[in-house]
C-alpha cells in the first residue's frame, strides 16, 4: 500500500515537473496561471481576465530565409517568407537574431510571435515608394495613408516579443520646428537631401509635403487623383506600429522608437497586453504620440515607459462623425506602474473621443518632466461620453504646465503651446446640446503628488455641457498658479492641498 501511494505521488510530481518544463519551453500549458490576472482583481468596474496568448512550440530563425543583418541589404521578402512559412505550420516564433535588419513593411499573421534577440534592430527603410497608400484611419479619421511599416489586419494571438529593438526612421517622415531643436540638431535637419525649409523655423521633408500641408486639414489631405496622391506620399506618413481589428496580442520587452508618426497604435483590438516596453521618440517629433489605444476592449499597458514628441499614454476612439459612426468605445483598461518621461501629457484622454471612453484605471504611475501630468481634451464636434475613469497613485515631478487639465476648446496645439500663444477660448457662451457635443463624467482622482508644475489645476468645461461629478481626494501640488475650475458641476475635494511655489 506503501509503495502503491509513494507512485502516485512520484506520479504527480513527474507530471507537475513535465508541466512546468513545458512552460519553460513557450509549449501550451492550460494549468499555467496566468501572470497577468491579478492587474484585473478588485477593480472599481467590470473587466474580464486577460492573458497572454499561446503559440506551439515551433520556430524559424529569419537569417534561414535569406536575410542579412548588415543594415543595408534589405530583408523585405526573408520577412514575407518567413512569416508565410511559419504561418503555413500553424504558427510559432519567429527568431530575429543580432544585427541591424534593413527592411521595408512587414505584415504579421495570426499565431506568429515575432520575437527580437538581444542586439536585434528592425530598421524599417524611409523608402517611400515602398510603403503602398491605403484605406485606413489617422487621427480617428477615416482617410489614406502610407501603409504602416509592422501592420497586423484582422489577426488572432501575435506577439511582439525580446529585448531588441524596433525603429522607423522617422527622421525621413516628420516636420520639424526649429524652436523645438539644438541648434547642432537643426544644422543636420537642413543638411538632409530632398528636404525644404518652408519658413526659417519650419522644415518638411519633401516639397510634396509641402504642398500637401498647404491643404490639409489637421494632417489629414485630400487628393483628386492618384497622381496627386503620389506626389503626397511623404506628408502621407504612417503611425509605425498598426494593429487593427486583432485579438489576443502581446507586445513584451521591445523598445519601439523613431516614428514616423503615432509609435504604437492597437485600434479596434480586444484583449492587448503591453508590458515591458520603451516606446520612445525625439522630444521634437511632431505627432511623435508613444501610445494611441484607439477603440479597443480588455487593455492592459503594464510596467512599461514612454519618452514621447506628443502625448505619452494616450485613449482615444475615433473623431466627429467618423467616430461616431464606428460607435467603438475605448473600455476596460488597466495602466499600472508606467513612466513618462517627456510628453505633451502623461497620460491622456481625447481629443479623439468620439465613440466613448469608459472603465479606466490608471495606478501607481510616474510623469517626469511632461508637459501635463493627467490631460483630458475635446473640443465642440466630438460628441462621445468620457466616464468612469479612475486614477490611484500617481507620482509628478517638473511639469511644465499643469499637473491636471480638462480642456473642452482643443484645437491641436499642447498646453504649452496654447499659453505662449495667449489662447483664450469664449467658455461663456453656450451652444445647442446635440449628438456633436463631448460629455465628461464621474472621474475619480486620489492620492496624487505633484512636485513642481506651472498650475496646480485646470477645468475648462462647456457651459452647456459642464464637466460633472469630479471627486479630488489626497492630492498634494507643488505649482507656480493655483487651480482654476469654469464650467465644472460636483466637483468634490477632500484634503487637497497646493502650495505656490
Amino acid at each position: 500500500m506503501k509503495k502503491l501511494i509513494f507512485l502516485l505521488l512520484l506520479g504527480i510530481s513527474l507530471t507537475a515537473t513535465a508541466q512546468k518544463h513545458a512552460c519553460d519551453k513557450g509549449k501550451v500549458c492550460a494549468n499555467c496561471e496566468n501572470p497577468y490576472k491579478h492587474y484585473t482583481k478588485d477593480l472599481p468596474f467590470q473587466m474580464p481576465e486577460v492573458a497572454a496568448p499561446k503559440f506551439p512550440d515551433r520556430q524559424v530563425n529569419l537569417k534561414d530565409f535569406g536575410a542579412v543583418g548588415d543594415g543595408i541589404f534589405l530583408n523585405t521578402d526573408a520577412f514575407a517568407k518567413a512569416i508565410n512559412t511559419l504561418s503555413s505550420q500553424g504558427g510559432g516564433k519567429l527568431i530575429v537574431p543580432a544585427g541591424v535588419w534593413f527592411t521595408g513593411p512587414i505584415e504579421l499573421k495570426s499565431n506568429i510571435n515575432l520575437h527580437l534577440m538581444v542586439g536585434a534592430v528592425i530598421l524599417f527603410s524611409p523608402d517611400e515608394s515602398l510603403y503602398p497608400i491605403i484605406k485606413t484611419s489617422f487621427e480617428g479619421l477615416d482617410t489614406r495613408r502610407c501603409q504602416s511599416p509592422l501592420t497586423a489586419n484582422g489577426c488572432e494571438n501575435i506577439a511582439i516579443t525580446g529585448r531588441g529593438v524596433i525603429d522607423g526612421n522617422g527622421q525621413f517622415w516628420r516636420p520639424v520646428k526649429r524652436s523645438k531643436m539644438t541648434d547642432a540638431q537643426w544644422k543636420e535637419v537642413l543638411a538632409r537631401p530632398g528636404g525644404v525649409a518652408v519658413r526659417s523655423d519650419y522644415w518638411v521633408p519633401s516639397q510634396g509635403y509641402a504642398d500637401a500641408e498647404k491643404k490639409a486639414d489637421m494632417n489629414v489631405v485630400k487628393a483628386t487623383s492618384e497622381a496627386e496622391w503620389n506626389a503626397y506620399k511623404r506628408f502621407l506618413r504612417p503611425v509605425m506600429i498598426s494593429l487593427v481589428n486583432c485579438k489576443n496580442v502581446l507586445l513584451q520587452g521591445v523598445i519601439f522608437q523613431n516614428s514616423p508618426a503615432w509609435n504604437i497604435h492597437p485600434l479596434m483590438c480586444e484583449n492587448i497586453i503591453l508590458d515591458n516596453v520603451l516606446a520612445r521618440n525625439p522630444a521634437y517629433a511632431q505627432n511623435g504620440d508613444a501610445l494611441d489605444l484607439e477603440s479597443c476592449k480588455n487593455a492592459l499597458i503594464v510596467n512599461s515607459k514612454f519618452d514621447a514628441g506628443d502625448d505619452g499614454i494616450c485613449i482615444k476612439s475615433g473623431k466627429d462623425a467618423d467616430g461616431r459612426r464606428r460607435g467603438i468605445p475605448c473600455e476596460n483598461v488597466v495602466v499600472d506602474g508606467c513612466t513618462v518621461f517627456a510628453g505633451h501629457g502623461g497620460f491622456v484622454v481625447g481629443s479623439e473621443m468620439s465613440g466613448g471612453v469608459r472603465n479606466i484605471l490608471v495606478k501607481s504611475c510616474q510623469f517626469l518632466g511632461t508637459d501635463v501630468g493627467l490631460r483630458f481634451k475635446s473640443t465642440r464636434g466630438r460628441g462621445g461620453i468620457v466616464e468612469n475613469i479612475f486614477i490611484r497613485d500617481i507620482s509628478m515631478t517638473d511639469i511644465k504646465t499643469d499637473a491636471i487639465t480638462f480642456n473642452m476648446y482643443y484645437g491641436g496645439k499642447s498646453v504649452a503651446e496654447m499659453l505662449a500663444d495667449g489662447d483664450n477660448p469664449d467658455n461663456t457662451t453656450k451652444a445647442p446640446v446635440t449628438e456633436e457635443t463631448p460629455i465628461f463624467r464621474n472621474i475619480d482622482i486620489q492620492d496624487i503628488v505633484c512636485n513642481g508644475a506651472g498650475r496646480a489645476m485646470e477645468f475648462n468645461g462647456l457651459p452647456e455641457m459642464p464637466i460633472q461629478g469630479i471627486n479630488l481626494k489626497n492630492i498634494v501640488i507643488k505649482a507656480k498658479k493655483d487651480a482654476t475650475f469654469t464650467n465644472a458641476e460636483n466637483v468634490k475635494k477632500e484634503n487637497v492641498n497646493i502650495t505656490l511655489q
